[in-house]
C-alpha cells in the first residue's frame, strides 16, 4: 500500500500546483479571456448560432490565443441584457469582447452599458438584431447578421407570389421594438406590394402562450385576414398550432421567418407555405472570427470581412438569406427573388443542414 500512498500524494501535489491528473485535460485555461455572445432570448434558433461559435473556437484555435468563446442566453427582456452587460462591465479584465443581439433597438440603458464596455477596452459587436443605427451606432463596432429589411422584402415576395390577388395580413413577433422586427415588418409590406393590407403587428414579449393567443385573437377579430406572417422563429409553430386547432388551413397563406426544427417538420406536413431562413450558424462563427481579429488587431481579416468600413453602412456584415419552399406544389420560383438570395426546396435545405450537423436555422 506504500506505493498507493505515494501515488496519491503525487496526484495531490499536481492538483495543488494546477496540473491535471492523468487521463484528464484542461479544455479551458483559467487565464483565457472570454468572447461572449449574448442572445436576445431562448429559442432553438440559437442552437445553430452556438454550433457556429463552437466550430469557430476550434478552427481559429482560440485557446492558443488565450481566448475562449461562451454563449449567454438572455431572458427575452431588455432588463435581462442590462443586468448581464452590467456584470460584464465589472469583469472587464476577464472579458475581451461582447457580441449582443439587442432586444430593443432604442433602449438607452443597453446602449450605455455597451459604450461603457468599449470605454474599458472591451470590443463590442451586435449580431442578429442591431441597435438604432441613427442614434446608437457608436455603441458597437459593427453588426453581423441578416439584412433584415431585405429579408422582410423576400418574405413579402413570398406572399405576393403565393397570393397574386393580394390579401389582408397580420404580422406576429416577439418584441415590436426590436430592430430586426421593425425592419422585417417594413420590408414585408414593401415586398408584398399594394394589393396587401396590413391589419396589425402583434407582439408577445417572447411568451409562447401569448404568441398562440395572438394568432387565435387575430383569427377571431379579423375575419378578412387571409395571410399569417411569422417574424420571429417561434412564431411559425405558434401560427401552425392555432390553424390546426381551428381546422381551417385552406383559409390561410402562411409565410414565416426562420426554420426551427418543428417548423421544418410542419412545412413537410403541408402547414407552412414558405420559409425565409437566416444563417445563425454563420452569425456565431463570424462573430467569433471578427472578434478575434479585433482583439489581435488583425486588420487584414477586419478589412476582408468589412471591406467598406468607414463608408455608409460599411460596418454591416451580411450573413445571407435563403427562401425555402415545400418540395412539391409551390407557386414560388427562384426568379421571383433577389439574385443574392438562395432558393431551395425543403429536401435541398435539409441536406444543407445535415452538412453542418444542424437541425434548424
Amino acid at each position: 500500500m506504500r506505493w498507493l500512498r505515494k501515488w496519491l500524494l503525487l496526484i495531490g501535489m499536481g492538483l495543488a500546483i494546477g496540473l491535471a491528473p492523468l487521463g484528464c485535460s484542461n479544455a479551458r485555461s483559467g487565464s483565457d479571456k472570454r468572447i461572449i455572445l449574448l442572445t436576445n432570448g431562448n429559442s432553438p434558433f440559437w442552437d445553430a448560432g452556438r454550433a457556429g461559435m463552437q466550430e469557430a473556437e476550434k478552427d481559429l484555435k482560440l485557446h492558443e490565443a488565450g481566448l475562449s468563446a461562451v454563449f449567454e442566453v438572455n431572458n427575452g427582456m431588455p432588463q435581462g441584457q442590462i443586468d448581464k452587460l452590467r456584470q460584464f462591465a465589472t469583469q472587464s479584465d476577464d472579458v475581451a469582447g461582447v457580441c449582443i443581439s439587442a432586444v430593443d433597438a432604442a433602449n438607452q440603458r443597453v446602449a450605455e452599458f455597451m459604450r461603457e464596455l468599449r470605454g474599458k477596452g472591451v470590443h463590442v459587436l451586435t449580431f442578429d438584431s442591431d441597435v438604432d443605427r441613427d442614434h446608437m451606432r457608436d455603441a458597437r463596432f459593427a453588426y453581423l447578421g441578416t439584412d433584415n429589411l431585405a429579408g422582410g422584402k423576400e418574405l413579402g415576395r413570398c406572399a405576393k407570389g403565393l397570393r397574386p390577388s393580394g390579401g389582408a395580413y397580420v404580422t406576429f413577433v416577439g418584441r415590436t421594438g426590436a430592430q430586426n422586427a421593425i425592419e422585417r415588418v417594413n420590408g414585408f409590406a414593401e415586398g408584398a406590394g399594394e394589393k396587401f393590407k396590413k391589419i396589425d403587428n402583434m407582439g408577445d414579449n417572447m411568451d409562447r402562450t401569448r404568441a398562440r393567443e395572438n394568432v387565435r385573437n387575430a383569427m377571431t377579430n379579423h375575419p378578412e385576414m387571409n395571410t399569417l406572417v411569422g417574424i420571429w422563429s417561434y412564431n411559425a409553430p405558434a401560427i401552425v398550432d392555432i390553424v390546426r386547432e381551428k381546422e381551417n388551413r385552406k383559409s390561410y397563406t402562411i409565410v414565416v421567418f426562420d426554420a426551427e426544427p418543428l417548423a421544418i417538420k410542419q412545412m413537410a406536413e403541408g402547414d407552412i407555405d414558405a420559409l425565409v431562413v437566416q444563417n445563425p450558424y454563420r452569425m456565431g462563427y463570424d462573430a467569433v472570427k471578427l472578434m478575434k481579429a479585433l482583439i489581435q488587431d488583425d486588420q487584414k481579416t477586419v478589412k476582408e470581412m468589412l471591406p467598406n468600413l468607414g463608408q455608409p453602412d460599411g460596418d454591416i456584415y451580411d450573413t445571407g438569406l435563403k427562401v425555402v419552399t415545400p418540395d412539391e406544389g409551390s407557386l414560388l420560383k427562384a426568379e421571383m427573388f433577389d439574385k443574392k438570395t438562395e432558393f431551395l426546396k425543403l429536401g435541398e435545405f435539409r441536406k444543407w443542414l445535415d452538412k453542418y450537423g444542424l437541425t434548424g436555422s
